[in-house]
C-alpha cells in the first residue's frame, strides 16, 4: 500500500542509516541538531574512545587486503601504529598507552584468524529497500559460511557483551536483512566481536525476528519522516547569526530533548541547557580513563 505524506501525497521513501534511526530513540534534539539543522551547531572536541575505535578497525581492514602470506599478527599491529589517530586525548602518555594497549589487542584478534578464510566482504556498504524505507549502511565484516553469511561488528567498548546485545541489535539486523538481499545469500547470524576480551557476542536470527526488526525500523523511519516534515514544513525557523547557540524553543514539540546519563558524551552537549543539567560534563578521554567524571 503506497505510504501517504502531506495533502495525500505519495511520500518518498525515508532515506537512512541504522545510526540515524537510533539517533532519533537516543535523543530527537541531537537528532535535529545532527540531521536537520544548517548551519549544523558546533560539535565538541574528538573523543578519544571514537579515534581508538576507528584506528582499531582501520587497522583490522587493511589486514585483510594485505596478501595472505602476510595476514600474521605483527602486521595487523604495524597497521595500527602506523594508522594510529591521537584525537582526543588527555596527553601523549595516554594515548601512547593506549596505542600499546590497541596493539596487543589487535595481534591477539589477528592470530586468531584463519588467513585464508576469505571474508565476503570487508567494510561492505549494504542496502536494501521497503515500502516505506530506503537503509543502507557499512558492515565492518561479512563472513562466507558456506551455505549463509554472517554479519560480524568489531567493538572496542570496556563494557562485555552477551548474545542480549547481538540480538536486539537494530543495526545487526538490518545488515543482515541488506546482505542477504544484496548478495542473494542467506544471513540469519549476527556476531559482536568484543577485541578488549577476546569474545564473541552471537545471535542466530529466524526470518520472523528479522522480519520484526524490520518492521521497527519502519515505524521509527515514519516518526522520523514526520518529524522531518514538520521541521521542513511547519516550524517556523528562527533567524540567528552562524555563531549563534540554537534556539530549541519553536522545535520542541517535535523535537524534545531526552535528558539523562548520555547526555555528558554528547557531541552537542555545549547547546544543550537541558542536557547539562542532567549529568556531568565529560572529558574527551573520560572513557579511556578511570576517572571519566570531571567538575
Amino acid at each position: 500500500m503506497e505510504q501517504l505524506g502531506l495533502e495525500g501525497m505519495p511520500r518518498r521513501l525515508y532515506s537512512c542509516t541504522p545510526s540515524r534511526l537510533n539517533n532519533w530513540l537516543d535523543c530527537p534534539r541531537r537528532y535535529r541538531m545532527t540531521y536537520l539543522d544548517r548551519p549544523m551547531p558546533s560539535k565538541g572536541l574528538p573523543w578519544a574512545h571514537n579515534s581508538m575505535g576507528a584506528a582499531v578497525h582501520n587497522a583490522l581492514a587493511a589486514w585483510w587486503r594485505l596478501p595472505v602470506a602476510d595476514r600474521t599478527a605483527a602486521p595487523a599491529g604495524t597497521l595500527l601504529s602506523r594508522g594510529w589517530l591521537t584525537d582526543g586525548f588527555r596527553d601523549g602518555e595516554q594515548s601512547a598507552a593506549w596505542r600499546e594497549r590497541a596493539r596487543v589487542m589487535v595481534e591477539d584478534y589477528a592470530a586468531a584468524l584463519d588467513p585464508l578464510d576469505e571474508p565476503a566482504g570487508v567494510e561492505r556498504t549494504v542496502a536494501t529497500k521497503t515500502e516505506v524505507i530506503a537503509v543502507s549502511g557499512r558492515i565492518d565484516r561479512l563472513d562466507d559460511r558456506g551455505a549463509e553469511l554472517a554479519v560480524v561488528d568489531y567493538k572496542t567498548g570496556r563494557r562485555p557483551l552477551t548474545s542480549d546485545d547481538a540480538r536486539g541489535s537494530l543495526a545487526l539486523a538490518l545488515y543482515a536483512i541488506a546482505s542477504s538481499r544484496v548478495l542473494r545469500k542467506p544471513c540469519h547470524t549476527v556476531e559482536l566481536h568484543h577485541l578488549p576480551t577476546g569474545t564473541v557476542a552471537s545471535w542466530r536470527h529466524t526470518d520472523e525476528s528479522l522480519a520484526r526488526h524490520l518492521g521497527r525500523a519502519e515505524a521509527i523511519a515514519a516518526e522520523c519522516a514526520d518529524a522531518d516534515d514538520a521541521y521542513r514544513t511547519k516550524i517556523p525557523k528562527p533567524r540567528r547569526p552562524v555563531d549563534a547557540p540554537p534556539d530549541h524553543a519553536p522545535y520542541d514539540e517535535v523535537f524534545p530533548p531526552s535528558t539523562g546519563p548520555l547526555c555528558g558524551w554528547c557531541d552537542f552537549a555545549r547547546h544543550c541547557p537541558e542536557g547539562q543539567a542532567a549529568t556531568t560534563r565529560r572529558e574527551p578521554w573520560a572513557a579511556l580513563d578511570d576517572h571519566p567524571a570531571v567538575t
